[in-house]
């Protein structure tokens, strides 16, 4: 058992958490959830004793391993990606180096009868018996398993880290936490940078985890699929439930309305013995039985009325100039990376006072469409025709990643205020939750969603009538989600939004543009719309659906698998393979049983023997990896 007691947090005045406590049980699955601000990382980071409360203690098992998923990390720019990974297994790394440091010397070596050729080989043997441990082989399949869990190829393995987005790194650390299989694994926000299919395999690998697991994150089917108990920090308290998260929300409502009742029926007797004591006090025959009714008044514990958070954001879209009819055409528009021709000749328009979603499986191009679209993206052929009078204003995917984190928060909003909004920045800021001190916060120590507060804040200052806005929920928590769909309700600009979140596009848009095999469809209505003409039930099965071209390439490769002489080649060769496989690990078996005997290292012929042993583990290991490629290759992975 773990068990977190009275964690208090002040921040001069304020109050973040108030002798917060909870026990966690082994193996539970734990969902942080609450509002921006409301403390989750500061607990989490807390538990992962990354920062220290101002009163409160952990206790944990002695030699209780812990993980934590940071928002900021920092990796290795010139590893491999599979270096980089790996390098979190220091323990073994670190006795394989001195394992083959050691047997290059006592290979130059002839003083076999020295007293140092003795310890060498004491050594070789302490070395050889701990890294038995560890099985270098096995560790480096695993560590290939997560990566492509989390969407990795074979090709990304050796290119460098420096090569890849802040999302794609993000993945590297989060592969190096799940390979390190800490008791406690901590994870803030994993989802944001993670596609469907990532996700899903996340889940996965989160259900069937043999440790312990609290996870913050605002994806509610994420929340649902994988924790069995939700704790809700609110107001510097929690709301403890081990429920799923559907039930929880049930729960929470039945519970608010039990205590509202509660409350009001207190209230009303309350206020009866209060008229009564009055009356009597204005009676000298009954002045004595008022005080003592008076007395036992004030000794009743008062129930606390359902607490409200009443500090939210308030976003408000300026009023914006009309714009022509058209807003925006694409004219036989295609876009090509390379060899990869990601769409071809499409042919969008947006009307003025459309509110459209752009939907689809990645890759599909939705974010490349957007970005030409807002003129951030040459098209590879095509052009785009702007109407009159159009004020265009794009919120990318990682808009807030895009802040200079040595910049305040003032400092970012008065950047981006045009001349005649520089007055109003401390009330935008503050309508943002960024009131007092705040302003004067380097970007660097923001939270995820204070940073995508702030990117958006600054992103309004700009009146448009023309407003793209590329997952612009990622890092909102699920209130903050819903104000910013209710402002964007009464936009009375032209809106295009690019979001995976059903909830949030609920009821927003009033046209859906699937993106599918190069090409697009138009459905006149919602997301609600569209999901039931396509028979789906969440928006999770459009993006993993495959496009046609892909189902007949899947269809035309399993056709000749089945017929091919390939797949009796690669069945052959696995064959093979597991024969001499199972050679080599007889002969590695029958050499540990020589080496184990202390006497041995005195025979003349150790040396030979070692090299040997040396040379069967690194054939057994390339045997393994290329057991595996070919069973990756027979499975079509």
């Amino acid at each position: 058992m773990y068990y977190v007691r009275d964690i208090s947090v002040k921040y001069g005045e304020r109050v973040l958490l108030d002798d917060v406590s909870f026990m966690i049980s082994p193996k539970e699955r734990i969902g942080l959830i609450g509002r921006n601000g409301a403390g989750k990382s500061t607990l989490l980071k807390i538990i992962a004793s990354q920062s220290k409360p101002d009163s409160g203690v952990l206790e944990f098992p002695s030699k209780t391993t812990v993980g934590y998923l940071r928002q900021e990390f920092e990796l290795n720019e010139s590893q491999t990606v599979m270096d980089e990974t790996m390098s979190c297994h220091e323990e073994a790394l670190e006795l394989q180096k001195q394992l083959d440091l050691l047997n290059i010397e006592l290979s130059t070596r002839e003083d076999y009868e020295s007293d140092s050729y003795s310890r060498m080989l004491e050594d070789l043997a302490s070395l050889t018996g701990r890294l038995e441990h560890f099985d270098m082989s096995s560790l480096e399949v695993e560590t290939m398993k997560i990566l492509k869990g989390l969407g990795f190829t074979d090709k990304d393995f050796q290119r460098q880290v420096s090569e890849f987005s802040g999302g794609w790194k993000m993945r590297i650390e989060l592969s190096k936490l799940l390979l390190r299989k800490p008791d406690l694994l901590m994870l803030d926000e994993p989802t944001n940078h993670l596609d469907i299919e990532s996700i899903i395999w996340l889940e996965n690998y989160l259900v069937d985890y043999p440790g312990t697991v609290i996870v913050i994150s605002h994806d509610i089917q994420f929340l649902e699929n994988v924790c069995n108990r939700i704790i809700e920090v609110e107001m510097g308290d929690i709301f403890d439930y081990k429920l799923k998260y559907s039930k929880f929300l049930e729960e929470k409502e039945k519970q608010k309305i039990i205590q509202q009742s509660a409350y009001e029926n207190q209230q009303r007797d309350i206020a009866q013995k209060e008229k009564t004591i009055s009356r009597f006090m204005a009676k000298a025959t009954k002045t004595k039985m008022a005080q003592s009714m008076q007395k036992q008044l004030q000794k009743v514990e008062r129930i606390d009325a359902p607490s409200e958070v009443t500090k939210a954001m308030n976003i408000r879209f300026a009023e914006v100039p009309r714009s022509g009819r058209d807003v925006i055409r694409t004219i036989n528009v295609s876009k090509s990376f390379e060899e990869k021709q990601v769409f071809h000749d499409l042919n969008i328009t947006i009307e003025r006072g459309d509110r459209v979603a752009f939907v689809g499986q990645n890759g599909q191009g939705k974010t490349t469409m957007a970005k030409i679209i807002a003129g951030l993206l040459p098209a590879t052929s095509g052009k785009v025709e702007e109407g009159s009078n159009m004020h265009l204003s794009y919120y990318a995917q990682n808009q807030s990643e895009l802040l200079d984190l040595k910049s305040t928060v003032m400092q970012v909003m008065e950047d981006k205020a045009p001349e005649d909004m520089r007055s109003r920045v401390r009330n935008i800021l503050g309508s943002f939750l960024f009131s007092g001190d705040d302003a004067e916060k380097k970007v660097s120590v923001l939270s995820g969603g204070e940073r995508a507060r702030l990117a958006m804040a600054s992103l309004i200052m700009r009146p448009c009538n023309f407003l793209i806005l590329d997952e612009p929920t990622n890092h909102l928590d699920i209130y903050s989600k819903e104000i910013l769909k209710n402002a964007l309700v009464d936009y009375t600009g032209t809106l295009l939004v690019i979001s995976h979140d059903r909830e949030f596009l609920s009821g927003l848009t009033s046209k859906v543009i699937e993106f599918k095999d190069g090409s697009t469809k138009e459905f006149l209505g919602d997301i609600e719309y569209f999901l039931s003409k396509k028979k789906m039930d969440n928006m999770r099965t459009v993006e993993l659906q495959k496009s046609a071209t892909t189902i007949l390439l899947n269809e035309e490769k399993v056709v000749k698998k089945l017929d091919s002489e390939d797949e009796r080649r690669i069945k052959k060769q696995i064959n093979t393979l597991e024969r001499e496989i199972s050679k080599l690990e007889n002969e590695i078996a029958l050499l540990e049983i020589k080496l184990s005997d202390p006497n041995f290292y005195t025979d003349p012929h150790f040396m030979e023997t070692n090299k040997k042993y040396k040379v069967l583990q690194d054939n057994l290991e390339n045997k393994m990896l290329e057991w595996e490629n070919l069973a990756f290759e027979l499975e079509g992975m």
